[in-house]
């Protein structure tokens, strides 16, 4: 047998068959476990291979490193050898410059200084190098004898400014060192914060200073010493031990000393007592008063006093103190401004004089105006209080013929009639407005007026007046009521217009209103000639007309004076627009008024109630003046009312004792304008009979009559009387009963 053979030829095939089953599975086994084996060893290759891949990639990057790192080195060695070629040729910069140079980092601590930074510094000189702080170095420049530091100014005071000034961003400063040497210090800040100092030697230019203020001193005493010997004033000044070092010329001139005692060291004390026999001070200063301001050791204040010499000139000494305890004094001639005061006191006296004079005859004068005023005055009062009592007749008269049973054209009539009557009434007022208004004394009454009503009558009095010139009259109706004195705007209203259909020769006139927010503007509008500009502000003066030969006999020039001052005393803006050739608009400003809560107001202004039933009411009426005592009782008897009318306070008292009766109503006219009587009648036939419903008919309307009425619960009627408001009176009286 084969011993190379594994299978015996000689076995059986199922012999050899397990031989074979079993010799292919220990070789399957053998090949899986050499395959294990063979893994395991190529892991290990594998990780060894990839191992050596990194090694060989780390060592590459180490190699670039370390040839960067050897790039580094060979550059940080060339800028190192570069900067210390910097260092070095700063060095030797700053060396070579011809200032003391010293560099501080934001420490204050000295990085670099050059040779002649401490070579001015003796006995610190080797102490003054790089590493040394600021406050270190300031200490020592204060102690180097160097150093020439100012009178009263210690080393450590020297300090203490030092560092104050090292907190500036810019100093410069100058100061002193041995042998009259001068260094100028200039200390500046850089962007970032650190400190340079240079040191420069200025002892060339402090000398060239020192010799131009000595010329410049020179020239401004050439230049003092001419001055004053080229003014008028004398000068004298001493200095602090009272010896006198300058002079003018003047001075010996006007106190008559000649120049040879005036010499440089005299003593003020025999200057002032060589000076005393020929000046006399004048005033309350006495020379013990000026040697005592010489002498004083104190501040002397400014010291000013007179003097006057024998041959009659007259002085102003002025004294002052100077810095240093010296004075100045300076003389002024003032002889030719005391002559002229002495003369205008003297022209004054004289005027005043004549000014008293002239005081007393303008006293007179004054007087004799004021008697002659006063004369007029009660005259335009009793000629007004005598128009008054036939206007009043007149108009009870038309009140008692008015009935409804007229014509329209005849009520028309009527209406006209009695508006006629009114103006009058009121121009009579107004004319003792403004009498009282010349004098001083005029009364203003503030009420609400109906300023249509008042146009309304002016049209009427007007119109005729327009029509005969050919003129169209307008004047726009108005429902607005104005807080102002009817009386004044009714006499302002009627010049404006007057005066503009007098002057207007042909066109129109047209008075209109406009509302200007709490006011009304009141606007009198003609195409008359226009007014110059040069007469605008004349034609407000008393007696002046524009052209007095073409308007001759058209008023006497009062109109526009009288409304002048109405407007000033009512507080009412007026003014004027005017064109040549076209005409002139006066415009007046009043302030409008709230609506009046009273029963009067809201009655009819001309119509009379004949629905109130007043039969059988017995009124007392007490009338000195006939005619109007007769038209009173016309027209209350057409009302129904009984009256008991008489003359006098006597007669009625004897008529009330005699019929033993009670009136329902008294009406007590003022005798002969006196109304306290007629207040006194009152309370008298009160106090007899009780307290009977009573007004007082009153033609005085001085302004403190109402205050008196209102005291005696009297009610006041004025005259001309108002139909309507005696009808109101009677009405209430009755409907009080």
């Amino acid at each position: 047998m084969n011993s190379q053979s594994l299978i015996n030829p000689a076995d059986s095939l199922t012999r050899q068959n397990e031989k074979l089953l079993s010799i292919s599975a220990a070789l399957i086994k053998r090949v899986e476990q050499m395959n294990n084996d063979s893994d395991a060893a190529y892991a290990q290759f594998q990780r060894a291979v990839l191992l050596e891949d990194t090694v060989r990639a780390r060592t590459r990057e180490l190699e670039h490193a370390l040839d960067l790192l050897n790039q580094s080195n060979t550059e940080l060695a060339k800028a190192k050898k570069t900067t210390e070629a910097a260092r070095s040729d700063l060095a030797n910069a700053i060396e070579t410059i011809g200032e003391g140079f010293a560099l501080f980092d934001r420490g204050d601590v000295m990085v670099l200084c050059n040779s002649r930074f401490a070579s001015a510094m003796n006995g610190v000189v080797h102490q003054l190098k790089p590493g040394l702080t600021f406050d270190q170095y300031v200490h020592l420049v204060s102690r180097s004898p160097s150093l020439r530091l100012p009178q009263d100014v210690t080393p450590d005071d020297w300090v203490r400014q030092r560092m104050a000034q090292h907190g500036d961003d810019s100093v410069a400063f100058n100061v002193r060192m041995a042998g009259d040497r001068w260094l100028q210090v200039s200390e500046q800040r850089t962007p970032d914060r650190q400190t340079v100092i240079m040191q420069t030697d200025v002892t060339d230019i402090i000398r060239l200073e020192r010799e131009e203020r000595s010329r410049l001193m020179d020239d401004h005493t050439a230049l003092i010493r001419a001055t004053l010997d080229h003014i008028h004033q004398g000068v004298c000044i001493f200095n602090g031990d009272n010896r006198l070092v300058g002079w003018n010329r003047q001075v010996a001139n006007m106190l008559s000393i000649k120049l040879t005692q005036f010499r440089v060291g005299a003593d003020f004390d025999f200057l002032f007592r060589r000076l005393q026999d020929d000046l006399r001070m004048q005033g309350d200063v006495r020379p013990d008063h000026v040697l005592g301001w010489v002498q004083h050791a104190g501040s002397r204040p400014p010291l000013r006093f007179e003097v006057r010499q024998r041959q009659g000139k007259v002085f102003d000494i002025f004294a002052q103190e100077m810095p240093d305890r010296g004075f100045v004094i300076s003389f002024t001639d003032v002889t030719a401004e005391r002559r002229a005061a002495a003369e205008l006191r003297a022209a004054n006296d004289l005027l005043e004089a004549r000014v008293e004079a002239r005081t007393a005859e303008i006293a007179v004068a004054l007087a004799n105006a004021e008697k002659a005023n006063a004369s007029k005055s009660r005259f335009v009062a009793a000629a007004s209080h005598d128009l008054l009592q036939p206007l009043s007749a007149a108009k009870l008269y038309c009140a008692s013929v008015a009935d409804d049973t007229l014509a329209p054209g005849q009520h028309e009539i009527l209406s006209k009639a009695l508006n006629a009557l009114t103006s009058v009434e009121d121009i009579i007022g107004a004319l003792l407005d403004i009498s009282q208004l010349e004098s001083g004394t005029a009364p203003v009454r503030l009420s609400a007026v109906d300023l249509g009503r008042l146009l309304r009558q002016l049209d009427d009095e007007l119109r005729p007046l327009a029509a005969a010139k050919g003129l169209d009259l307008r004047i726009m109706p108005c429902p607005a009521l104005v807080q102002t004195d009817a009386s004044y705007l009714r006499r302002i209203l009627q010049n404006l217009i007057g005066n503009a259909i007098r002057y207007t020769p042909r066109g129109r006139v047209l008075v209109g209103t406009r509302r200007r927010g709490d006011a009304v503007r009141i606007e009198v509008w003609d195409t008359g000639p226009g007014i110059p500009q040069a007469e605008e502000e004349n034609i407000y003066k008393e007696f002046h007309r524009i052209d007095p030969v073409a308007n001759t006999g058209n008023g006497l020039g009062l109109g526009l004076a009288i409304v002048e001052r109405a407007c000033a005393l009512l507080d009412h803006h007026h003014g004027m627009r005017t064109t040549l050739g076209r005409g002139t608009c006066f415009h007046l400003t009043v302030p409008r008024a709230a609506p009046p809560l009273t029963v009067a107001d809201t009655m009819p202004v001309r119509r009379l109630d004949h629905a109130i039933d007043m039969n059988g009411m017995i009124v007392l009426l007490v009338e000195h003046d006939t005619g109007m005592r007769r038209a009173l009782c016309t027209l209350m008897e057409r009302w129904g009312v009984q009256v008991l009318d008489v003359a006098s306070g006597a007669e009625a008292k004897a008529l009330l004792a005699e019929i033993e009766l009670t009136p329902d109503a008294m009406l007590i006219d003022d005798p002969m304008g006196d109304s306290q009587a007629g207040i006194a009648l009152i309370a008298q036939l009160r106090g007899r009979h009780g307290p009977i419903p009573c007004r007082l008919i009153a033609t005085d309307r001085a302004p403190g009559l109402g205050a008196a009425c209102a005291q005696a619960d009297v009610s006041l009627l004025h005259k001309p009387i108002d139909p309507v408001a005696l009808q109101f009176f009677l009405t209430t009286a009755r409907v009080s009963d």
